[in-house]
């Protein structure tokens, strides 16, 4: 049995570790910090024995380099199509990696980045900054309908399938959602929930696919209702679910 554990890093960043506890072993998801993950193991006194990487973004892999030198033979999972050169397992859609025992499916999710990938079973999903508590990433490389159909595929998870993102902006993202969808209680509970985490400095993830389904905009952009608030010179074209989606994530840039 494995247990999935927050590791902080930067000023919003979780990098998460994958431990099983009877084996003293380790795999983190993203690092972009080398030395919040030394002292983690230390605590544990674990081993690393390896890394899994969404995509090529600096605040997610910038620690690889360092972690490589206190454990040189670890795997290092990560897209096909990465710019980043420190993948030494390439991964695309339909592969499966084996973490502890555990396996994890693979799919591709271009749109926040085009190398982008998650890692998910029935139990959970590593989603990195494809989709975040509330809210989703910003388009720096793929286009809305690219995103749009990359969101569509975390359909087929369950209710309770837990979604571990890689960045604290639930309360942030749930300011917009509230906006979106003034008359949602389930956002405004999920809010005074998040605030008191927050507060007490204690994560607001992992969520779960029911959650997220009940609250984030970018997930609900097929529902009629969700257009409403939306402002009037981004509603020329709301004809199809993506492209709500693309108003919804071009009112939220300068949300």
């Amino acid at each position: 049995m494995v247990q999935v554990d927050p590791i902080k890093a930067f000023n919003d960043n979780y990098i998460w570790a994958i431990y099983n506890e009877a084996q003293q072993n380790v795999w983190v998801v993203d690092p972009g910090q080398a030395e919040p993950v030394l002292e983690y193991l230390k605590q544990k006194n674990a081993t690393l024995k390896g890394i899994l990487v969404t995509h090529h973004h600096w605040d997610h892999t910038n620690g690889i380099e360092t972690l490589l030198k206190h454990a040189p033979s670890i795997a290092v999972y990560g897209p096909t199509n990465s710019p980043f050169k420190g993948i030494t397992h390439p991964l695309q859609e339909g592969d499966q990696v084996d973490v502890l025992g555990m396996q994890l499916n693979v799919i591709e999710t271009p749109g926040h980045t085009l190398d982008h990938i998650c890692y998910f079973n029935e139990a959970l999903c590593f989603t990195g900054d494809t989709i975040f508590s509330g809210g989703c990433g910003r388009l720096m490389e793929g286009d809305a309908e690219q995103m749009w159909r990359s969101l569509s595929k975390f359909k087929h998870l369950h209710d309770s399938t837990l979604m571990y993102c890689t960045h604290e902006y639930t309360l942030t993202n749930l300011a917009f959602a509230n906006a979106v969808e003034p008359n949602n209680v389930d956002i405004q509970n999920y809010q005074e929930w998040a605030t008191t985490k927050v507060s007490s400095n204690k994560p607001t993830l992992p969520s779960t696919f029911a959650k997220e389904r009940a609250i984030n905009p970018f997930l609900r952009s097929s529902i009629t209702s969700i257009t409403a608030n939306i402002p009037q010179h981004l509603c020329k074209d709301l004809s199809a679910p993506w492209k709500v989606f693309a108003a919804l994530r071009a009112w939220k840039d300068t949300f």
